[in-house]
């Protein structure tokens, strides 16, 4: 088995060959860009480690996951475009560094050439590996436009809230992993075990994603603290208070969403006091155990030895380690 630092350092190598680029280069210029902007690759990295579980010869594993690279960078593209994003991972997003019709046509580019890297496995399992990620793919989207939805909607619920990340983060993640399986040569059973796991492990990044922007520490996270909270950001973290105020801390709690001039550390600190008075903290705690119970859970169900599934059960403590 690969550690997860050998597998990220065979896949910088892969991006770094540039092999998906054609003429006119000017075209891919802008994938280029978003490859290498020092990401975690945790999308590809997952369907290398889930190809691994099966194969011990990774090579035919690192295309398609660059594919998988590809598709989630067209995602971004697209979104800082719809959001009109001034910045991605600290540097100027494409349509500011180029142009909004760059931005369109090299975003349309990436996702041909995405699916171009994908379906490179055995014709045996080609049919399987792409309806799979065309099902992934159409669930990105419905979860990205149910996000665009509720930013002019006035309330959302967390049933609503939970679905929206399942399809715009959670499925890709699951797909990943689904993938590198399926196309190692996984039992079926297995490949979408690996994909329910995939599920559970995407949820509880994107909550802990939440709660860190409220409880995180600055030097840890590397950046600042409570942008959602000045955003008005639909978070499952402000829906639950929504839902368990009382009419004294619901009156304030909308004042603050509703007034537009602001100091914002204050409303920072008014925000996360009210949190803390209706048991926000504890309530998101327990949905992160409970998401990582299951993913345990999931994981041990799978009828590989131990040391196949190392890896994954290393994911889970790193993110559980994140907020603590």
């Amino acid at each position: 088995m690969y550690t997860i630092e050998e597998l990220t350092g065979l896949l910088r190598k892969e991006i770094d060959k540039n092999s998906y680029v054609e003429s006119p280069e000017t075209l891919f210029e802008p994938i280029k860009y978003m490859l290498q902007d020092g990401g975690k690759m945790i999308r590809p990295l997952l369907a290398l480690i889930a190809y691994n579980m099966y194969s011990d010869d990774i090579s035919e594993a690192l295309t398609p996951a660059i594919g998988i690279e590809i598709f989630h960078n067209y995602t971004l593209l697209h979104d800082d475009v719809m959001d009109d994003a001034e910045l991605r991972r600290g540097r100027p997003t494409v349509h500011k560094k180029w142009n909004v019709n760059v931005a369109i046509l090299s975003g349309d580019a990436a996702a041909i050439t995405a699916y171009k890297c994908i379906g490179l496995c055995k014709d045996q399992y080609l049919r399987a590996a792409i309806d799979n990620f065309n099902q992934v793919a159409m669930d990105v989207c419905k979860g990205q436009q149910y996000d665009m939805e509720f930013e002019t909607r006035e309330y959302v619920t967390t049933d609503e809230y939970l679905q929206m990340i399942h399809l715009k983060t959670a499925v890709l993640l699951a797909g990943c992993l689904r993938h590198g399986a399926l196309i190692a040569g996984a039992p079926e059973e297995e490949y979408q075990a690996l994909y329910n796991f995939g599920c559970c492990i995407g949820m509880l990044f994107q909550l802990q994603d939440d709660y860190l922007d409220v409880y995180g520490d600055v030097k840890t996270l590397g950046k600042n603290i409570g942008g959602d909270i000045l955003e008005n950001k639909k978070t499952y973290m402000l829906i639950k208070a929504r839902e368990l105020a009382d009419s004294q801390d619901k009156k304030e709690l909308e004042m603050w969403i509703s007034k537009k001039d602001f100091n914002p550390s204050e409303k920072i600190k008014a925000v996360k006091a009210i949190y803390d008075r209706v048991g926000v903290p504890t309530i998101v705690k327990d949905i992160l155990e409970s998401y990582s119970e299951k993913s345990i859970q999931i994981l041990g169900e799978i009828k590989l030895p131990n040391e196949k599934k190392q890896p994954l059960y290393r994911i889970i403590r790193m993110l559980e380690g994140r907020r603590k």
